[in-house]
């Protein structure tokens, strides 16, 4: 593989709601994407409504960081003359991208809006040099490659298209058993269209299989012995690879899970930033930190894999379960540290003496034991309990607001 990184990497996180966007924002993200209630593929009611985007600009722009915003849903013919509104606020919100997989949208954009960078989301399925040159003839700034390559196919059209054409990865989460995203099962089984944001996921349930004349006796379906999840994609994970996705020529590592929770994108974002730091401190000799490999196995996720990066995959598929491993619960948020007391709010029940992990914003977690907790009043108690309560400890170390507390879980 060849190439040479033209500019510093990107780590891009989703932002599915406004805490999930602070989360990003405190964490480490050089850019968000979000999506709105219309045209994006995540139809969640989380997502930024006008003054919601305006102020997630304003908050991202303030730290720097730039804000994307999802268009990339195939919209039908109903649809278009809403989409005019939906360019010119965002233009006024002062949206840095807006990322589209329909080529009539990139083509109003640029009518609408002839200043806005475009970037051509992975729905549309780009897979070699020539769709990508074309595309960017047509305008646009950055194309999010399609899941199914390698490192020496994304090279090569790194090597085959303009310089100025920002190539951005998908890196890290939730992978889909069809091409790209473009899956009919859920409009099939369920009438919610994948392609328009509603997928609920049928890809992930057991399946098992009914001869027509003995109605109601199930038989299992089996791809081996392990069971019958037979569309049941693991999970993606690129952290132990920063060095390779950079000399591919990747520019951008974009995390998916817009729809997972905010302490998901603050550990996610959080890892991924340390490690392309730890990837500039030596570009030739990177070596990641076993404690920031760690990290994302410290969030709910399925069991992980590489995707296509290394070639055909084969050991993508998981058939015992679709569930979620989770390890660790997160028991508080901290408020504030005043006078050698830390301030939290509860988020699970946990007790004085278990031991937990404090995480702040590139920072190794820190472990401690709590053995004095004290409520709102001053009064020494033995378990945090009550949804939300508000409570305290002594520590000689301090910690910023929105540091995370977590637990790990009996096993």
């Amino acid at each position: 593989m060849s190439g040479q990184t033209v500019k510093r990497l990107e780590v891009l996180a989703p932002a599915g709601d406004t805490e999930r966007l602070g989360a990003a924002l405190s964490f480490g993200a050089d850019a968000v994407y979000l999506g709105r209630q219309q045209f994006g593929m995540r139809s969640s009611p989380g997502n930024f409504d006008n003054e919601q985007l305006r102020a997630a600009v304003q908050a991202a722009h303030e730290k720097g960081i730039k804000v994307y915003v999802t268009c990339n849903t195939l919209p039908r013919n109903n649809e278009l003359p809403f989409f005019e509104r939906f360019v010119r606020e965002a233009v006024e919100a002062g949206v840095d991208a807006l990322i589209v997989a329909d080529i009539g949208l990139l083509m109003l954009i640029k009518r609408y809006a002839p200043d806005m960078e475009i970037h051509i989301s992975t729905q549309t399925g780009i897979v070699n040099y020539a769709t990508a040159r074309e595309l960017y003839d047509l305008g646009a700034k950055r194309v999010v490659l399609a899941r199914e390559l390698s490192l020496d196919e994304i090279a090569e059209i790194r090597a085959k298209t303009p310089p100025e054409l920002d190539i951005e990865c998908f890196v890290h989460g939730a992978m889909c058993v069809s091409f790209s995203g473009r899956c009919l099962l859920s409009q099939y089984l369920v009438g919610r269209d994948a392609n328009r944001g509603e997928c609920a996921q049928p890809c992930r349930w057991g399946y098992h299989l009914m001869e027509e004349k003995r109605p109601g006796e199930y038989f299992p379906v089996f791809e081996d012995e392990q069971g019958t999840y037979i569309l049941n994609a693991k999970d993606l994970c690129m952290i132990e690879h920063i060095d390779k996705l950079a000399e591919a020529g990747v520019y951008s590592l974009k995390i998916e899970g817009r729809a997972k929770s905010a302490y998901y994108t603050a550990v996610v974002t959080n890892a991924y930033r340390m490690a392309v730091d730890e990837y500039y401190k030596d570009p030739y000799d990177f070596r990641l930190p076993q404690w920031i490999a760690d990290e994302v196995f410290k969030v709910s996720h399925r069991k992980y894999c590489t995707g296509f990066f290394f070639g055909r995959p084969e050991d993508s598929q998981y058939y015992g379960s679709s569930g979620y491993i989770r390890n660790y619960d997160v028991v508080a948020v901290v408020d504030e540290c005043r006078d050698g007391i830390v301030y939290c709010t509860q988020r699970n029940r946990f007790f004085a003496g278990d031991t937990v992990e404090l995480l702040s914003p590139g920072q190794k977690p820190v472990e401690m034991k709590l053995d004095e907790l004290y409520n709102e009043d001053g009064e020494r108690i033995e378990t945090v309990n009550h949804a939300m309560m508000r409570f305290s400890f002594p520590c000689s170390e301090t910690f910023p607001a929105g540091t995370y507390i977590r637990k790990e879980l009996d096993k």
